[in-house]
């Protein structure tokens, strides 16, 4: 969890150095879920999972794929992921009062919550 509150999910590529950027989540489900899909992409069966009962039926048929195709399925994933949770939380609490692109004071700030990190900005910790 980054101190501003968002998850984020990466993961290393095996027998090298670099990282495959999974994305920022504003919730730990969702974070988990694309971890889960990279890991399972890149590892196959023995992958261990968060939630090894919600690997997709099409997920099963792995294909050698690159660290890009994997970046999004598994953004793809953590997306879906995301918007289920928040629904969910809305429904389950009505009163839940969200911030308006008009109620906030830098109007023309919109984050993009699947671009790489700033290095500067980051607290570096394995996940």
């Amino acid at each position: 969890m980054r101190k501003w509150g968002k998850w984020v999910a990466e993961i290393r590529e095996p027998n090298k150095r670099s990282r495959i950027w999974l994305g920022s989540y504003t919730t730990p489900i969702a974070a988990a879920r694309a971890y889960d899909t990279a890991v399972f992409y890149l590892r196959g069966a023995s992958a261990r999972l968060n939630f090894p009962d919600l690997i997709l039926q099409e997920d099963l048929h792995l294909a050698d794929m690159s660290a890009a195709s994997i970046r999004k399925r598994a953004t793809e994933i953590g997306a879906k992921v995301d918007a289920s949770q928040q629904k969910t939380a809305q429904a389950d609490n009505p009163s839940l009062i969200t911030s308006s692109p008009s109620n906030n004071n830098n109007k023309s700030f919109k984050a993009d919550l699947n671009q790489y990190p700033d290095p500067d900005d980051s607290d570096e910790q394995d996940h």
